[in-house]
């Protein structure tokens, strides 16, 4: 059985979880996040308490057993605290400004929450753990950290390692 997997996820005040048809539904104050539940991971809901079950003793079973448990207790935890990703714009002559619906000519998907301050730091909120990361690791695309200059859109913990350029250029 995997270690992760036995945990217990408590569900906070103001949370409601249900299972309907095979999906995971948790609905709160951030949100709503629907996970589709596997055959393997039986999920039991009592009194405030989410308990994922194990069906074998197979690897492959028990790494499915860990990573439901973790995909349901992201689940809950944002639709009651939200997950956010920051990113930084860097260069001179970069800006970023959200029109409407769209950030850098990237349209801004439904239930994310975007915002770009004076500084050029923008936040990438929402409930669903997955859809915050592929979002911002969009936006990141849209222009990757450069590594000679280290210009461009990066997270704001990542550390670019710079290269030295051309030699006779000094």
């Amino acid at each position: 059985m995997s270690r992760i997997g036995k945990q217990p996820i408590t569900v906070p005040k103001g949370t409601k979880v249900e299972i309907k048809d095979g999906v995971f539904v948790a609905q709160g104050s951030k949100g709503r996040v629907e996970q589709k539940l596997l055959p393997e991971c039986p999920v039991k809901i009592e009194d405030g308490v989410v308990q994922v079950e194990c069906v074998g003793e197979s690897g492959t079973v028990r790494a499915k057993h860990g990573l439901m448990r973790a995909l349901l207790a992201n689940a809950v935890n944002g639709v009651s605290e939200g997950f956010q990703k920051q990113l930084e714009i860097v260069g001179v002559g970069y800006r970023g400004e959200v029109k409407g619906q769209e950030v850098h000519f990237f349209p801004v998907p439904e239930q994310i929450e975007i915002e770009v301050d004076r500084n050029n730091k923008i936040t990438v909120s929402g409930a669903d753990r997955q859809r915050v990361g592929q979002v911002a690791a969009e936006i990141r695309g849209l222009r990757p950290p450069d590594p000679y200059k280290a210009k461009g859109i990066r997270y704001s913990d990542e550390h670019i390692r710079r290269k030295v350029g051309k030699a006779g250029a000094k």
